[in-house]
């Protein structure tokens, strides 16, 4: 009790006659300063009334040091022998739990921290909760300057200027930190109300404040912000491992000192779901972050396999769908770190310390695709039922922004194969052009797209080249190139000029998109280019709907765009495409080529194309080559479009390998052109072929002399193939049918075709033609 309270004597004058060590201690004079004073000298403030009239309260006291104390004080009246008032015997104490005033008590009883300092920061009083954040009891630190309470910190210094700008300015302000404090292990967040004290003259006397712990309200706002951030970090791609990393990176460190995401092997392919299996769970590291560079606690490698049994956190949290939180102590959690350092030993001194996991499904659209695993050791608070909410919430977005990545992926990689597999693999060997192309599908989010080029061998040693482009991306657009790929290769089949080729395939696409419902309309739009190069005539006609023109190199090492009439694009309908016919020396090149080379939005359409014609100038050993050197001095690191590239030098045939003969149409000329055949073929070397030609000739030639109409012309081509074209001034084209057993005709063409390895016709614009093929290759 006299370290807690004192004593004094006063007497009927006011003077002090008595002085206890206690008193001492709590006002900083000794006896011989004190006695012999008046009373009034030590108080800081006037006693209020109802105190002395009560003869206790609680009064301020200037302490010899200059700082007030506050003390709780009791008066007893001492009578001498006349009965009379003689003096008083004051004691006194610091308030503290024997308060008995309301007011008090409700500031000793507060639940939050409360203080109060003097002017020079000093303190004067403490409630008991403040007591308990100290450490220490309000006695130890009466008196005591703030600074020499606590360690030399930052966030010490930040408290110390805030007490004393109270102060200097005479306001009140609110303070929020987030620190740690004498008495706590960990550190907390606290909201800190400052406000200046006066005495009744106004004077400022003092500072007082009232902290309350915000530790939860900080934390819920943290998740809060994190799931915020969760939402802008994760899915940036559309790439699974890409999206796992973001997850982890959303996490570390300020959720988790380790964490790591591990998923079916079927989530990163393109296979379907499996049945659910209530065994070992056996999952595949992707991606996993630590607070530790290197990682090195981590049992699992990215990219390995692991195997949970049915007894782990993490099976039980994907059979049960729901976070699985786990402490040290608890079996399950020991015998899982157990584990993991019988796995990996090398990894025990970062797994030590290790005291709270969290196992989190990640679950989208009712299916499980994995599992994100959080583990602390360094930070201090275990995961609690507010940790799994927040978990469960960025797992619940994390998962749809993996199964988003997975179904993309899936999606183009299935467009990506019905592509390849309609465009071609290897181009079939001829004479007219010598090819090169490339095909690059683009790396956006937008998916494959439909572009597509073809290389289509057409009658007379004559070759067709194609490129073209579907709006859109994804499957659809893919299925729309099909489509469109088979009906050109249909239409070429005929034999069509290029102009009436897209005026067929512009009614098809009308068509398709007149069939569709709704939405899909706008993605039928499609833009094609339709060249055919005749290698004998050494003559291009082409023909575009709403495509770019082809670049034209020539042997001398000029380069231009062939001046020609976009058209409208596939689709439009009742507007008419223009053909354009040039004369190309042998060897030139031509770039056929979709708008995802040139066009960008991040790129001048003009500079692209001035880019692509240097490009084709630069010397280049092949034309595989020159497709390379292209494709790097033209495009982007990440183009935003597919790109297909076409490049074809052409060939021509020269005099020696093409014999034409002007046919009388009279039957008796049919065997001198027979002969004349045979002799070429004797001139070429190809006596072998005679017997076939000469009874295919025959037929021909009849077939134009009786049913055609003049001129009608006969014209060999010796090529890969031995070409017989016989044509006449009639567009009626024959067909092939079966002669009864008393017909006298009819079998004609049923010879030619069981003998050639194919034939056809074609319209021309003075009639049509009839054309065959045999095989120069010896058959034995």
């Amino acid at each position: 009790m006299e370290d807690a309270s004192a004593a004094a004597i006063i007497d009927a004058r006011g003077i002090l006659t008595g002085w206890s060590e206690g008193a001492r201690r709590l006002t900083g004079y000794p006896a011989q300063e004190a006695l012999g004073r008046a009373a009034r000298d030590l108080l800081a403030e006037t006693v209020p009334p109802e105190a002395v009239s009560a003869r206790s309260g609680t009064v301020m006291v200037r302490h010899r040091d200059g700082y007030l104390v506050g003390l709780r004080v009791r008066a007893c009246a001492v009578t001498g022998p006349d009965g009379e008032a003689g003096g008083y015997v004051i004691t006194a104490a610091p308030p503290g739990p024997g308060e008995t005033s309301l007011a008090g008590r409700a500031f000793q009883q507060a639940s939050m921290s409360m203080s109060v300092f003097d002017v020079d920061q000093r303190y004067l009083r403490l409630n008991d909760a403040a007591c308990h954040v100290m450490g220490v009891s309000e006695e130890t630190l009466l008196g005591r300057h703030f600074p020499e309470t606590v360690e030399e910190a930052e966030h010490s210094r930040g408290f110390n200027w805030h007490l004393r700008h109270v102060v200097e300015t005479g306001r009140p302000l609110r303070y929020e930190s987030y620190t740690g404090a004498p008495a706590l292990n960990r550190e907390h967040a606290w909201v800190t109300e400052m406000w200046p004290v006066r005495d009744a003259d106004g004077e400022l006397v003092g500072t007082a404040l009232a902290a309350f712990d915000s530790t939860e309200q900080y934390w819920a706002r943290q998740r809060l912000a994190l799931l915020n951030e969760a939402a802008a970090a994760i899915g940036t791609t559309l790439d699974v491992v890409r999206t796992a990393e973001e997850v982890i990176g959303v996490v570390v460190p300020r959720f988790a000192d380790f964490a790591s995401v591990d998923l079916f092997d079927w989530v990163l392919g393109a296979d379907e779901a499996p049945a659910a299996s209530s065994e070992e769970i056996t999952l595949r590291r992707v991606a996993h972050g630590s607070v530790t560079e290197g990682t090195p606690e981590a049992a699992v490698h990215v990219g390995e396999v692991d195997v949970y049994p049915s007894f782990s956190p993490i099976a039980r949290a994907m059979r049960e769908g729901r976070a699985i939180i786990s402490q040290a102590g608890e079996p399950a959690f020991m015998r899982w770190v157990a584990e993991r350092n019988s796995r990996a030993p090398q990894g025990r001194p970062y797994r030590k310390g290790v005291h709270s996991m969290m196992a989190v499904p990640l679950r989208a659209r009712g299916t499980t695709l994995g599992v994100a695993v959080a583990v602390r050791v360094a930070q201090p608070d275990d995961y609690a039922d507010d940790d799994a909410v927040f978990a469960e919430e960025l797992a619940s977005r994390a998962a749809v922004c993996v199964d988003n990545a997975r179904r993309f992926a899936r999606e183009r990689t299935t467009a990506l194969a019905l592509q390849h597999s309609l465009l071609p693999r290897g181009l079939p060997g001829q004479a007219a052009v010598q090819v090169a192309h490339r095909y690059l599908p683009s790396g956006s989010a937008a998916g494959i797209g439909g572009d597509w080029f073809d290389v289509i061998p057409l009658s007379g040693s004559r070759v067709a080249l194609v490129v073209g482009d579907v709006v859109g991306h994804g499957i659809p657009s893919t299925a729309t190139m099909g489509r469109l790929v088979t009906a050109v290769r249909t239409l070429a089949d005929v034999d069509l000029p290029p102009d009436e080729l897209l005026t067929h395939l512009d009614d098809l696409v009308t068509h398709l998109a007149s069939d569709d419902q709704g939405d899909e309309v706008a993605e039928l739009g499609a833009t094609c280019l339709y060249a055919v190069y005749d290698p004998v005539a050494r003559r291009l006609n082409l023909a575009a709907a709403g495509h770019p023109a082809p670049a034209l190199v020539l042997p001398d090492g000029s380069v231009r765009l062939i001046p020609m009439s976009a058209g409208p694009p596939l689709g439009v309908g009742g507007l008419p495409f223009e053909a354009t016919e040039l004369q190309l020396p042998e060897g030139s090149v031509v770039a056929l080529y979709t708008d995802g080379l040139i066009e960008d939005r991040d790129r001048d359409v003009d500079h692209a194309t001035d880019e692509l014609c240097r490009a084709l100038t630069v010397p280049a050993d092949s034309l595989d080559a020159l497709c390379d050197t292209v494709l790097k001095a033209v495009l982007p690191e990440e183009p935003g479009d597919d790109v297909a590239l076409l490049l074809a030098r052409t060939r021509a045939l020269g005099a020696d390998q093409v014999a034409t003969w002007d046919v009388t149409p009279d039957p008796a000329e049919v065997a001198a052109t027979r002969q004349a055949a045979t002799d070429q073929l004797t001139a070429w070397g190809l006596d072998e072929t005679a017997f076939v030609t000469e009874l295919v000739v025959s037929e021909l030639v009849t077939n134009a002399i009786r049913y055609g109409a003049p001129p009608i012309q006969l014209r060999l081509i010796r090529d890969q193939t031995l070409i017989c074209e016989v044509s006449d001034g009639s567009s009626t084209s024959p067909h092939l049918r079966r002669a009864h057993q008393d017909d006298e005709g009819g079998r004609g063409l049923l010879l030619v075709a069981q003998l050639t390895q194919r034939w056809g016709s074609r319209q021309t614009t003075r009639g049509k033609t009839i054309w065959c093929e045999q095989s120069l290759t010896p058959l034995f």
